[in-house]
C-alpha cells in the first residue's frame, strides 16, 4: 500500500522552521501582546495570527464565550454566570493564551470573530442568549495589568501615568489620560462604590485581565508592607465589585499554590492565601485546556494545514497487518490495556501524525505530574520532535510513519533538552545524570555512539533493518521517556515489555514479533545492552517484566564501568589461575601447568618448562593464552608439542626421553573466546563487589553483587572446563610415532580434559593407558615383544614410560612389579642374574624393578616324563595333532608326539588393519565375512589368550544396536552416534 508520509502531508509551520525546531513564543506573553513594538511584537500580537494557531477546545470557547454574554449580553448577560474567572491550570497550562485571547476578544471583535476560535465563541454565546452578540461586542474597555512584567511601587510612566499603587495603576488604564476623573477616584482603593463607580464612568464594557498576579504580589511587595496592604484591599474589593457591575468582567491569573514551585517568604504566602481565597469567594475556576486537547493543540501550533482524512484512513490501513496478528495480539496488544489499540482508526485520525501510544503517554502520564509544563513544554518537545525527523525525511534518512513514544530523536539536542527542562525531571541533579544516560545508553549527538545506538548501526544482515533501522534506539528511548517520571500511573516504574515491544513496531509485518523479542533481548544483554537499566522480574501475564533506567549507582553500572577496565592480560591470568584450580590428575603421578609468554615462541615456552620426568605420568595442562587447537590457530601449538614429544625438526629438535607418558590438554580455540568473555565478567563483578560502597550497602548492592559474582563464577569454570576439550598424546601404531589427539565433545562441562579420571578413561579406550585392573601378567607378555627379553628389569619398567607403543600402566610400578611376578609365578616369564641363574621371588616387593643386574628372559622348554612301557590302544591316543610315520602307521619313535625334546610352540602376536568401504564390494565383504568368522572359531575353541584394539563400523541403526549391546557386555566404552 503507497500511503503518503506525514512529512509530506503536512507542512511546518514557518516559524518552527526558522527557529531550528524551537517556538520562541511558546511561551505567550501578554505584556508583550498589548505593549510589544517592533521585533519586540510577537506574532500571536495579531489577532488573526492567534486564531491560526488557537484550537477551539471545549474549555477555551465556555470561558471566552461566558465573558463575551457578559459584555455584549444586553439586558440578559447574567446568563454567562459570574463575572469574575479563574484559570485554573499549572505553569505552561494555557493560562496566558487563554487571557490573550481574551484580549484579541476585546481589542479586535471583529478581527478575532473571523477566525476559527471566535466563531466556535460566537455560536456558543447564541446558544446562551438565544440571539447572536454584536460583532464588536459593543466596544469593550479591555484593562490589562500584565503583573509579571510591573513592580510594587516602581510605576513606569509610559504605562502607569502618576500612579503608584496597583489600584492607581488599574485606574489610569481605565481612565487615563483623563486626570481629572483619575484625581477623583484615586484615593479610594478599598472603597466598593467609588471602585464600582468609576468602572461605570467609561460608559461601556468593561474588559479586566490580571497576569500572573503572584508575580507583583508575592515576594517584591515585602519591600513596602503599606503598599501591599494597600494592594490586597484593592484586590478585595475589585473582586467583590465586577460582579456587581453590568457588563463588566475579569479574568485573574494565579497558578494554584499546590502547582506554584516558586518559593514565597512568609508574607508572600499570607497574601497568596488572602488572594486565593478572595477568588474562590467570588470567582469560577476555568479550565483552558484538557488532557484530551493535546493532539489538536499540537497539530494546530505546529503545522499549517490540516490532514487529507484519505491519508489518515490509509495510514491507519497499513497498521491492520501487525494489529491483527496473532502473537502481537495475543503478547503486546491485548495486554497493554489502552483503549486505543481498540480504536485505532479513531485514534489515528485524532492524533495525527502522532501515535496514539504517544498521545496517551502525553495526556494521561506525563499531564499528571507535578511540575510539568502540560501545554507549554508539549509544544516544545514535540516541535522539536517533527523539525529533526522532518530534517532526517529531506536527507533520505528512515522516519516512523507515526510519531510514537520511542521516536524523540534524543540525538537532536532540542529534543532532549526540551524533555529535561519540561519538568518531568524534578531536580537539576536527576536533570543532568539523565542528559549523561542519553549519550551512553541511548545515541549520541553525532549519532555514532551510545549503547542502543550501537546495536542498531552493527545489525547489518538481518531481513527487517530497512524498514526498522532504529528498533533498539527507540525501545532504548521508550525506557529513557518513562523512566524521566519516576513513578508511572499506579506506581508502575519505567516500561513493560509489551510496551518497548509496540515501541519498536512498524506497518509491516515484516518486523514480527520475534524480530522486536530479540531487540529487546540485546538491549537488556549484560556486556552490549544498556548498563544503567534496572529491570523487575515480572509476575505472570498480568504483571510482566519492566525495565527502568536509573540514575543511581548500580551494581551493573558499576561491573559495566569495571568491565572496560579489565585488560586482556588480567583476563588470560583469570582464566589460567581457575584452570589450575579446576584441573585434577585422577590416575596420573603429576601434573604440570604451562604459563604463556607471549614474549616467547610457543616451542620455546613448553621445551623449556621442564615437563621430561621420569617414570611419571604428567598431565601438561598449556595455558590458553598461548595454546589452543582449531579454527587455523594450532599451528604453533602443534609444532611446541611435536617439539616437547622430541619430533621438532631443525632448531626445534630437543632430546626427550619420557615424552610417551605425557599427556598435553589443549583448549579448543572458539571455546576459549567464550571463556575470555564470561573471564571479562567475572573480574569485573568480582571487583566491583569489593569496592568500597556496594560493601557498605550490604542489603542492597552487596547482596546483588555475592549472588552475581557466584553465578558468574560458576559460568566461567562451566566455560573453562568446555574449553580444555583436546588431549594430546604420543601414540605408536606401528613402527612410526606420531602425535595423536582425542577431543571431547560434551556441551554441558561435566566432560572435560582438565579431569584426570575422565581423560585416562579415554584414552584406555585409544590403547594408551590401562584402565584399573586391565594390566596383568597376561597383558603384560602379550606387549613385550622379542627385544624386550634379556633387557634389564629397569629397562623393562622404563619402557612403560618412554616407549609409545606400550600403554601407561594406571597403578605406575606397583602394577608393573604385580605383572612381572603374577607371570614369573605363572611360568611365562623368568628372572635370571647376570650368571642366567633364576632368581626366586615369592613376593611381588621381591622384585627390584631398579635393577640392573637382573633380567626378564623366556621361560625354559618343558623336560618331557618318562615313557610307559605299554601301548596305548585307546582310541583317544590317536589324534589329529599327530604326524604318521612314512609307513602310515601310528606311534614309534618318529612319531610327533614321540618327540623326545617335546618343545611347546609358542604363542603369535598377530596385528592387522582393517579399513574401507564395503557397502559396493561383495568380494570384500564375503573377505571380511571370513575374517570374522575364523575369530570366532578361534575364540569359541579357546586358542586366543588375548585380544586389544578398536574396531569402527559404520553399520544400519538396526545392526548398530545389536553391535553395541554386544560390546557392552565386554564392559568397554561404546560410542554409537549418528554417521554424518
Amino acid at each position: 500500500m503507497r500511503v503518503t508520509p506525514w512529512w509530506k502531508a503536512l507542512k511546518l509551520r514557518t516559524e518552527i522552521i526558522s527557529g531550528g525546531g524551537q517556538i520562541d513564543d511558546v511561551q505567550m506573553s501578554l505584556y508583550q501582546a498589548v505593549y510589544g513594538t517592533g521585533s519586540e511584537r510577537p506574532p500571536y500580537a495579531d489577532a488573526t495570527y492567534y486564531g491560526a494557531i488557537t484550537h477551539p477546545t471545549t474549555v477555551l470557547v465556555d470561558l471566552l464565550s461566558s465573558l463575551a454574554v457578559r459584555l455584549a449580553g444586553g439586558s440578559a448577560y447574567l446568563k454567562a454566570g459570574r463575572a469574575l474567572w479563574r484559570p485554573d491550570q499549572g505553569m505552561g497550562g494555557g493560562k496566558s493564551h487563554a487571557v490573550i485571547g481574551a484580549y484579541h476578544m476585546g481589542t479586535s471583535p471583529a478581527a478575532f470573530a473571523d477566525t476559527e476560535i471566535g466563531r466556535a465563541v460566537h455560536a456558543r454565546a447564541q446558544q446562551i442568549l438565544g440571539v447572536e452578540l454584536p460583532k464588536d461586542l459593543a466596544d469593550p474597555k479591555v484593562v490589562v495589568l500584565p503583573c509579571d512584567s510591573m513592580t510594587p511601587g516602581a510605576s513606569d510612566q509610559k504605562f502607569d501615568g502618576p500612579a503608584k499603587t496597583l489600584w492607581e495603576r488599574f485606574l489610569w488604564r481605565l481612565v487615563g489620560p483623563d486626570y481629572p476623573v483619575y484625581e477623583q477616584y484615586a484615593p479610594y482603593f478599598n472603597n466598593k462604590a467609588k471602585i464600582a463607580e468609576a468602572l461605570r464612568s467609561v460608559q461601556r464594557p468593561v474588559l479586566v485581565l490580571i497576569d500572573e498576579i503572584m508575580n507583583y504580589m508575592g515576594n517584591a511587595s515585602d519591600a513596602d508592607s503599606v503598599l501591599a496592604g494597600q494592594d490586597i484591599e484593592f484586590l478585595r474589593a475589585l473582586t467583590d465589585v465586577v460582579n456587581d457591575v453590568p457588563h463588566c468582567a475579569a479574568l485573574v491569573v494565579m497558578i494554584s499554590s499546590e502547582k506554584d514551585p516558586m518559593a514565597q517568604s512568609a508574607g508572600a504566602r499570607e497574601r497568596r492565601a488572602d488572594i486565593n481565597t478572595l477568588l474562590e469567594r467570588n470567582g469560577s475556576r476555568a479550565p483552558v485546556t484538557e488532557n484530551t486537547d493535546f493532539a489538536a493543540i499540537l497539530r494546530r501550533r505546529l503545522f499549517e494545514n490540516a490532514p487529507q482524512q484519505e491519508v489518515i484512513d490509509a495510514t491507519a490501513a497499513a497498521w491492520q497487518p501487525v494489529l491483527t496478528d496473532p502473537a502481537w495480539v495475543r503478547q503486546v496488544w491485548a495486554t497493554l490495556g489502552q483503549g486505543w489499540t481498540e480504536r485505532f482508526q479513531d485514534e489515528v485520525t485524532r492524533c495525527y501524525p502522532f501515535h496514539p501510544q504517544l498521545i496517551h503517554l502525553a495526556e494521561d502520564e506525563w499531564a499528571e505530574v507535578s511540575g510539568f509544563q502540560r501545554v507549554r513544554s508539549t509544544i516544545s518537545i514535540f516541535a522539536a520532535t517533527v523539525y529533526a525527523l522532518q530534517q532526517r525525511a529531506d536527507r533520505g534518512d528512515w522516519v516512523p510513519p507515526l510519531i510514537g513514544p520511542g521516536d524523540l530523536p534524543l540525538s537532536d539536542t532540542t529534543v532532549r533538552e526540551s524533555l529535561l527542562d519540561s519538568g518531568l525531571v524534578a531536580d537539576e541533579r536527576t536533570v543532568s545524570n539523565y542528559r549523561s544516560l542519553s549519550e551512553n545508553e541511548i545515541v549520541t549527538l553525532d549519532e555514532q555512539r551510545g549503547a542502543a545506538r550501537l546495536l542498531d548501526l552493527a545489525r547489518s544482515d538481518v531481513f527487517w533493518r530497512d524498514v526498522n533501522p532504529r528498533a533498539s534506539e527507540r525501545a532504548a528511548s521508550f525506557i529513557f521517556v518513562t523512566s524521566m517520571v519516576g513513578a508511572r500511573l499506579g506506581g508502575r516504574r519505567g516500561a513493560s515489555a509489551p510496551e518497548i515491544k509496540a515501541a519498536t513496531a512498524v506497518p509491516t509485518i515484516t518486523y514480527a514479533l520475534a524480530e522486536a523479542d530479540g531487540v529487546l533481548t540485546e538491549l537488556t544483554e549484560e556486556t552490549t545492552g544498556m548498563s544503567a537499566l534496572e529491570i523487575i522480574p515480572g509476575q505472570g501475564h498480568n504483571k510482566p517484566t519492566r525495565y527502568f533506567l536509573s540514575t543511581r549507582l548500580t551494581y551493573r553500572m558499576l561491573v559495566n564501568n569495571l568491565r572496560k577496565a579489565v585488560t586482556d592480560a588480567e583476563r588470560d591470568i583469570c582464566i589460567a589461575e581457575l584452570a589450575q584450580e579446576l584441573a585434577n590428575t585422577g590416575p596420573f603421578r603429576k601434573r604440570h601447568f604451562v604459563a604463556a609468554d607471549t614474549k616467547r615462541s610457543a616451542v620455546q615456552v613448553l621445551t623449556s618448562a621442564g615437563i621430561d620426568d621420569a617414570r611419571t605420568t604428567r598431565m601438561v595442562v598449556l595455558d590458553p593464552a598461548q595454546f589452543v587447537l582449531r579454527n587455523g590457530g594450532e599451528d604453533g601449538t602443534m609444532a611446541a608439542i611435536e617439539a616437547a614429544m622430541g619430533l621438532g625438526r631443525g632448531a626445534d629438535r630437543v632430546p626427550v626421553q619420557w615424552a610417551s607418558s605425557a599427556i598435553f590438554i589443549v583448549a579448543n580455540a572458539q571455546r576459549r573466546a567464550q571463556a575470555r568473555n564470561l573471564a571479562t565478567e567475572y573480574l569485573a563483578r568480582s571487583r566491583a563487589l569489593n569496592t568500597p560502597e556496594v560493601q557498605a550497602d550490604k542489603e542492597g548492592l552487596k547482596a546483588t553483587g555475592e549472588r552475581e559474582t557466584k553465578e558468574a563464577k560458576d559460568k566461567l569454570f562451566k566455560a573453562i572446563k568446555r574449553a580444555f576439550q583436546h588431549v594430546v598424546f604420543l601414540a605408536q601404531p606401528v613402527d612410526t610415532r606420531v602425535v595423536d589427539q582425542h577431543s571431547f565433545d560434551d556441551e554441558t562441562g561435566t566432560v572435560t580434559a582438565l579431569n584426570g579420571t575422565q581423560v585416562w578413561k579415554a584414552l584406555a579406550d585409544r590403547q594408551k593407558t590401562f584402565d584399573a585392573g586391565q594390566f596383568n601378567a597376561d597383558v603384560m607378555v602379550f606387549n613385550l615383544r622379542d627385544v624386550d627379553y634379556g633387557r634389564p628389569l629397569s629397562e623393562v619398567r622404563d619402557a612403560f614410560w618412554n616407549t609409545p607403543r606400550l600403554a601407561l600402566p594406571h597403578g605406575g610400578e606397583d602394577d608393573i612389579r604385580q605383572a612381572i611376578y603374577q607371570a614369573v609365578r605363572d611360568g611365562k616369564v623368568r628372572i635370571v642374574d647376570g650368571y642366567d641363574t633364576d632368581v626366586v621371588v615369592t613376593t611381588p616387593e621381591q622384585i627390584n624393578l631398579s635393577s640392573t643386574g637382573l633380567r626378564l628372559v623366556r621361560p625354559r622348554p618343558d623336560t618331557p616324563e618318562p615313557e610307559d612301557d605299554k601301548t596305548s590302544t585307546d582310541e583317544d591316543d590317536s589324534s589329529d595333532d599327530q604326524k604318521p610315520t612314512d609307513g602310515g602307521q601310528h606311534g614309534g619313535s618318529a612319531g610327533g608326539d614321540s618327540d623326545p625334546t617335546n618343545v611347546p610352540i609358542a604363542d603369535r602376536h598377530v596385528r592387522f588393519s582393517l579399513a574401507g568401504a564395503i557397502l559396493d564390494d561383495p568380494v570384500r565383504a564375503d573377505a571380511l565375512t571370513e575374517l570374522f568368522r575364523v575369530l570366532y572359531t578361534t575364540f569359541d575353541a579357546g586358542k586366543a589368550s588375548y585380544a586389544q584394539g578398536t574396531v569402527e563400523l559404520i553399520l544400519r541403526p538396526e545392526a548398530a544396536e545389536k553391535v553395541t549391546a554386544a560390546a557392552e557386555a565386554l564392559g568397554g566404552t561404546v560410542t554409537n552416534r549418528e554417521y554424518k
